[in-house]
């Protein structure tokens, strides 16, 4: 019997219509394009700023796109595992919500919060449902209403952070198309550099906490830049080296989008040329989980079937990994 691999068939992404421009942040913050620019790479990102609306319906559009790209009913899913550090509420997860709002009647769910590695966190743990064999249709969500958790005081983070994200449904493949192989890492101890200071059994909401401006993203920028830079690199290289992939055999690498910096800096340990590095960064910043999936529907057209993906990330715990996928389809 042939092994039972992972693959994704379908994919789906939305951003919300309103843009952040540089230009935007300077009337805001002590900034300027050029600044931004230079150390981010970052041009706008996207808001969600409609009253009433949260992550969860985000991720109904695109699991929505999802399904009708692949001719499928809501009631086919299994399992929808949501990536997300900004679920709509404290409990239930936003993977039930989304369930009950696409109509995912016979689906169980739940969150994955890895924050910017969510995504890969979630893909690996959805594939393995689907190697199981018990599992057909698994979709893997990965989305961040990041403007609901960012201080637009702050330069230092409000510059960096979008809104959006994708999402892929994986399904049973005996080719050894899908998720190939995958190196996860954390390490807890940095979370003093990049976290959320109350709003936790820690720290719960009080007064005091919401006039100390501590329900925001805080971030010691120089600190989580040089161990992004260090491990993410490390990873990618290290999966490569693991499947015995040479530069020459990856067909694109897909980083997560938090730094031009970081990106280049991993690329050019893989020996990747430009070309086989995809970057949507100036249009969305970092949208946390949302930056792979977002980036696999960002440039889906250019995938082949048999195109050797590698995926990488890093974000705040520390939590960072990769991912090698080989892709299963040619897209329309």
């Amino acid at each position: 019997m042939s092994k039972i691999t992972a693959a994704i068939t379908a994919i789906g992404g939305y951003v919300p219509e309103k843009r952040l421009t540089n230009a935007d942040l300077e009337k805001m913050v002590d900034t300027n394009d050029e600044w931004i620019t230079s150390r981010t790479g970052i041009k706008e990102r996207r808001i969600l700023d409609i009253p009433g609306k949260a992550t969860s319906d985000m991720a109904v559009e695109a699991v929505n796109e999802l399904l009708r790209k692949r001719g499928i009913g809501a009631d086919e899913i299994d399992l929808l595992i949501m990536a997300t550090i900004t679920g709509d509420l404290v409990f239930p997860s936003c993977a039930n919500i989304v369930c009950d709002k696409v109509g995912a009647k016979n689906a169980w769910s739940f969150d994955v919060a890895a924050a910017c590695s969510g995504f890969l966190y979630a893909l690996e743990t959805g594939a393995k449902f689907i190697e199981t064999g018990k599992h057909k249709k698994v979709v893997v969500c990965g989305f961040d209403k990041m403007s609901a958790i960012i201080d637009y005081t702050d330069r230092n983070t409000c510059i960096i952070f979008g809104d959006g994200g994708g999402a892929v449904l994986l399904e049973p493949n005996e080719e050894g198309y899908g998720v190939v192989d995958a190196i996860l890492k954390s390490d807890g101890s940095g979370r003093e550099y990049l976290h959320q200071k109350a709003g936790g059994s820690l720290k719960p909401p009080t007064h005091e906490t919401i006039d100390a401006r501590e329900h925001y993203v805080y971030q010691e920028g120089k600190t989580v830049f040089k161990f992004a830079t260090t491990n993410m690199a490390d990873v990618s290289t290290q999966i490569m080296e693991r499947n015995h992939l040479g530069a020459d055999q990856v067909s694109y690498l897909l980083a997560h989008q938090a730094n031009k910096r970081i990106i280049d800096y991993t690329a050019e340990k893989m020996h990747l040329p430009s070309e086989k590095v995809l970057m949507n960064i100036e249009r969305y910043g970092n949208t946390t989980s949302g930056t792979l999936p977002l980036l696999m529907w960002d440039f889906e057209k250019l995938f082949k079937k048999g195109d050797n993906l590698i995926l990488a990330t890093f974000g705040g715990g520390f939590t960072w990994g990769s991912i090698y996928l080989k892709w299963a389809y040619d897209s329309k």
